[in-house]
């Protein structure tokens, strides 16, 4: 058990350093509600030898989605050069958005920023979700009824700004394999990503993204990655191209990733 606290902190720095620019704070605009934390996912299309396709989408849940006018807060590191403006204003917001069926989820592609951005003269600089992350059929299937150290990545609201945390908590799955967050969640963090880690050999560790957090009155439900992905491979062919397919955007080359560490 000695080697737990190293593990947490390991975890975290982990979340930080791989994927810290991978969320996005959002709220309804001029208004101090709905808010909630986004993030950026690729899907991973095809693979080969050499590179990845990827579709790529913000990710969120369903019900903070459905504003009709939002602002994101966009830091300055997600972006080069920096925004001149913090706030992003998106009007007909809750159009943009796809609802995977009864998940409580919602995805947008994100075409459109990178539009956006390409229009005002300057490019985001994310992290993403990758599918070397996102949880597999696996990965939820080692959950049990015993609580394990799981990590929300989700953008807290104090004193009126939207700052970035990881909210330490645990996670449960039920007989009804259902996962639930256990313990309370800062206002904010809403539609964030939730992370866990899993031993590997010797000292080392592989991150997890189980799913994303959804609103509930005292224990907060995750919609898994493993049904997210399931979800999204079953919409429509005419959903947008993957990233990287028009002449916008030149084919972008996703390196396959390890997401592990080592602790020490």
């Amino acid at each position: 058990m000695s080697d737990l606290p190293d593990l947490h902190s390991a975890t975290i720095d982990a979340i930080v350093d791989h994927v810290g620019r991978s969320t996005l704070p959002f709220q309804r605009a001029h208004r101090e509600e709905q808010h909630a934390t986004a993030f950026w996912f690729n899907e991973l299309v095809e693979t080969t030898a050499e590179d990845e396709v990827i579709r790529q989408y913000l990710v969120t849940a369903s019900e903070p989605a459905r504003v009709e006018l939002a602002e994101f807060t966009v830091r300055p590191d997600l972006c080069t050069p920096a925004m001149s403006a913090e706030k992003l204003m998106m009007i007909d917001f809750a159009e943009g958005w796809t609802h995977l069926g009864d998940l409580g989820v919602a995805v947008m592609p994100t075409t459109g920023l990178h539009a956006h951005g390409a229009r005002k003269g300057w490019s985001w600089t994310t992290d993403e979700i990758t599918e070397g992350i996102a949880a597999t059929e696996e990965d939820i299937a080692g959950l049990g009824e015993h609580p394990i150290a799981a990590y929300v990545l989700g953008h807290i609201i104090e004193d009126g700004a939207r700052e970035q945390a990881v909210v330490v908590g645990q996670v449960t799955r039920t007989s009804g394999d259902s996962i639930r967050w256990n313990g309370d969640l800062p206002p904010g963090c809403v539609g964030a990503p939730v992370f866990i880690s899993t031993r590997l050999s010797g000292d080392s560790f592989k991150l997890v993204c189980l799913g994303v957090t959804l609103p509930a009155e005292g224990h907060h439900a995750i919609a898994s990655f493993d049904r997210i992905r399931a979800a999204l491979n079953s919409l429509p062919s005419d959903t947008p191209p993957a990233f990287g397919e028009t002449a916008d955007h030149p084919r972008q080359v996703e390196p396959k990733r390890r997401w592990w560490q080592q602790r020490g």
